[in-house]
C-alpha cells in the first residue's frame, strides 16, 4: 500500500516537473520572440497615417437639443463636440509593438492619442445613452449606441441595451446584426457579448 502510494506520488511529481519545464521553456521562447519583435519595431521609420480608418462623428444624427437642463448631458455633448474636431481611431487589439512595426516608432504617441480619443468617445456615448434611457428617451438613445457599435466599441452594455430596446420593439432579427458586429471585434469581450446576445434571442423565443 505504502509502495503504491509512493509510486503514485513520484509519478505525479514527475508529471508536474515535466509540465513545469515545458511551461517555463514556452515562456522563455515567448519572451525571446517578444524582444526580437520589439527590437525590430524600434527601428521602423515613421510611416504615413493617411490610410488609417479615422472615425467621423455625425453630430447631426445625435439628440443635441434634448435635456439641455441636465448638466451630465451637457458634459457629454461638450466632450463629443470636442472630439469631433480631433482624430479618432479604433486600435483595439493592437499592442504598442504592433503599432511601431506597422507605422513606425515616431508615430506611437500620436496613435496612442487617437486610440484614447476612441475610448473616450465610446464611453461618453454610452453614458449619454444611459442618461437618456433612464429619463424615458430610450428611442433617442439608439443613434448614439448604433454609432458606437458601427465604430467598433467593445463596451458590452452598449450591445445589451441596444438589443433590449430592439427586442421591446419586436425587432428580433436586429440582434443577428449585433452578433455579426460583435464577431468582428478584436477584443477579449467578444465571446461574452456574443453569448449574451444569443441568450437574449433564445430567451425571447422561449417566451413566444
Amino acid at each position: 500500500m505504502i509502495l503504491g502510494f509512493l509510486a503514485s506520488f513520484i509519478g505525479i511529481a514527475i508529471i508536474i516537473s515535466v509540465f513545469a519545464k515545458g511551461t517555463s521553456k514556452k515562456s522563455v521562447e515567448l519572451e525571446k520572440n517578444f524582444w526580437i519583435r520589439e527590437a525590430k519595431a524600434n527601428n521602423v521609420r515613421r510611416k504615413s497615417l493617411d490610410n488609417l480608418n479615422y472615425i467621423h462623428i455625425p453630430l447631426e444624427s445625435f439628440p443635441m437639443e434634448l435635456l439641455l437642463e441636465n448638466s451630465a448631458i451637457l458634459e457629454c455633448m461638450d466632450i463629443i463636440k470636442s472630439l469631433s474636431g480631433q482624430k479618432i481611431v479604433n486600435l483595439t487589439g493592437w499592442s504598442n509593438t504592433d503599432l511601431k512595426l506597422e507605422y513606425g516608432t515616431a508615430n506611437l504617441t500620436l496613435l496612442s492619442e487617437y486610440d484614447q480619443n476612441f475610448t473616450l468617445l465610446v464611453r461618453t456615448l454610452q453614458k449619454w445613452a444611459d442618461i437618456l434611457t433612464e429619463a424615458g428617451y430610450a428611442e433617442e438613445a439608439v443613434p448614439l449606441m448604433e454609432f458606437a457599435v458601427k465604430a467598433g466599441t467593445d463596451i458590452s452594455r452598449t450591445y445589451y441595451q441596444l438589443a433590449d430596446y430592439r427586442l421591446s420593439q419586436g425587432e428580433n432579427t436586429y440582434i443577428e446584426q449585433l452578433i455579426q458586429s460583435a464577431e468582428s471585434l478584436p477584443s477579449s469581450n467578444k465571446d461574452a457579448i456574443i453569448r449574451n446576445l444569443k441568450d437574449k434571442i433564445w430567451g425571447d423565443v422561449s417566451r413566444l
